[in-house]
This record gives C-alpha cells, sequence and structure tokens, in this order.
C-alpha cells in the first residue's frame, strides 16, 4: 500500500495505522459508488450508497483527533481525544459491516478494511495505555 518514508517515523504507529485505513476507506468508497449510484427499478436511490460516503468521513476524523490526543499537554483533554478515535473505530467497523450487506461487487474488499481496523484496534489499546 503507503510506502514509509523517513518523515512518516515521527508519527507513531496509530497515526500511521489511521492514514493506512484513510487510503482503504478512500479507495473502497470510490469503488462502491460507482455501483450503488444507479437507481433501484422503483426509481429509488441505494440507501447504502451513505454509509459509503460515511466511512470515508470517519476515517478522515481519525486522524486529527490522534494528532490531538498525542500534542494535548493534559492528561483529561488526551483521554477525550482516545475515546473519541475509539468511538470513530467502532463506528467505522459498524459501516463496514452495514457495507457488507449492500448489492455491490465491491463489498469483498470491505474485508481488507476489516482486517486493518482490527490491527487499529489492536494498536490503539496500546496507544491508550501510553497517553
Amino acid at each position: 500500500m503507503k510506502s514509509i518514508t523517513g518523515s512518516d517515523f515521527n508519527y507513531s504507529p496509530v497515526y500511521r495505522q489511521a492514514i493506512e485505513i484513510l487510503n482503504i476507506s478512500r479507495h473502497i468508497s470510490n469503488y462502491l459508488v460507482q455501483d450503488l449510484a444507479a437507481l433501484k427499478q422503483n426509481g429509488k436511490e441505494d440507501q447504502d450508497i451513505y454509509f459509503s460516503g460515511d466511512i470515508v468521513q470517519q476515517s478522515i476524523s481519525l486522524v486529527p483527533n490522534i494528532l490531538r490526543a498525542e500534542s494535548e499537554p493534559f492528561a483529561e483533554e488526551k483521554h477525550k481525544y482516545a475515546a473519541s478515535v475509539t468511538r470513530l473505530t467502532n463506528l467505522l467497523y459498524k459501516n463496514c459491516e452495514r457495507l457488507e450487506l449492500s448489492n455491490s461487487n465491491g463489498k469483498e474488499f470491505l474485508r481488507i478494511l476489516r482486517f486493518e481496523l482490527k490491527k487499529f484496534r489492536r494498536l490503539q489499546r496500546i496507544w491508550k495505555l501510553t497517553l
């Protein structure tokens, strides 16, 4: 996926994994939107198209919350942002599950994203202990 450059070593593993999740989410969303954008036979749009945008938005929100948690001087504020990261991760995982039920050819790619989210959750547990 993304190669690690010298400047990436300044960031935590959680941050780098969040960037990876963001990139995967964007690619999956672009692929799914093409399948889900077509109107159904009854003339209505597929409601699952909104979940594809949600995974991108939630992935985008992970990165600044991680940076804020790492840069805050007070523990209470760090834990507030860490809780936000946890909440976003859970929402992201739930939306992946919802999209897997959609009528799209790209839903197999969501397994990749869920696998990366599982890795992220493991990193996140350790990260929260170090804040």
